[in-house]
């Protein structure tokens, strides 16, 4: 299976390490793929995706998905890690235009949180309530305070618009639960680990999901967890299989 990855950032790093696949990557800064591998990099997104990908994992920005997304996803899967710029409607629907014109699909990983299934389950009789609150080290969130601080308060859209690095999470509930979502971001000085509480209330359950993630070793915005989440999904992409676990 050939792997084809936009960025050559810390999520890069992490496949390279990891997976046995082969992998190339692009970048707009192409020094940053020399770090990574001297031989195994192009300079154009589209001589990439044009090299025969079995899968092209988005690992650079939500403006990435917006450039690149609807042309890569005509030549191979898509595998979306800046799951903010779904958000967008509009260029959702053309993803998923294209995807079905070309035969491929559009992934998108559980990620920093857990209880992606049994949300996408109550879709079924309706959720009347989504609540997540996004709590972090101030320098997690590219602040400076000394106490706790509520930086954010308000829906999905406005949040992924305000942090598009941070809060991937908010923008896969929202896709996930298809109802809207009630954010709070939080900047609190006495945690170590990226921390999601979340309330999703519904005539058929109540969930209540608190996860602690501590961050990447790479870079302290994105929890480990994102990075093995990733990891799981491309590997059950690519060994396929008759056994399926969840939904």
């Amino acid at each position: 299976m050939k792997i084809c990855v936009i960025g050559c950032g810390n999520v890069a790093r992490v496949l390279k390490e990891k997976l046995e696949e082969e992998l190339v990557f692009y970048d707009r800064h192409p020094e940053k793929c020399k770090e990574l591998c001297e031989n195994c990099f192009f300079e154009d997104p589209i001589e990439m995706f044009e090299s025969g990908c079995d899968l092209i994992v988005e690992a650079a920005s939500p403006k990435a998905v917006e450039e690149l997304g609807l042309e890569a996803v005509k030549r191979a899967d898509l595998l979306v890690l800046s799951v903010g710029a779904l958000i967008n409607e509009e260029l959702r629907e053309k993803l998923i235009k294209v995807a079905e014109e070309s035969g491929h699909k559009v992934y998108v990983p559980s990620g920093a949180i857990a209880g992606i299934d049994a949300i996408k389950a109550l879709r079924e009789v309706g959720i009347d309530e989504v609540r997540i609150t996004v709590r972090k080290n101030p320098k997690s969130l590219g602040v400076e305070t000394s106490e706790e601080k509520v930086l954010f308060e308000g829906s999905a859209e406005e949040a992924v618009k305000k942090f598009p690095f941070n809060v991937n999470v908010v923008a896969t509930l929202k896709l996930a639960s298809g109802a809207p979502v009630k954010v709070r971001v939080v900047a609190d000085p006495k945690v170590d680990r990226n921390i999601h509480q979340i309330e999703v209330i519904s005539k058929a359950s109540n969930v209540f999901i608190r996860v602690e993630n501590v961050p990447s070793p790479y870079n302290p915005k994105t929890s480990y967890l994102a990075i093995l989440s990733v990891l799981r999904t491309i590997k059950e992409i690519a060994k396929g299989g008759v056994l399926r676990v969840g939904t």
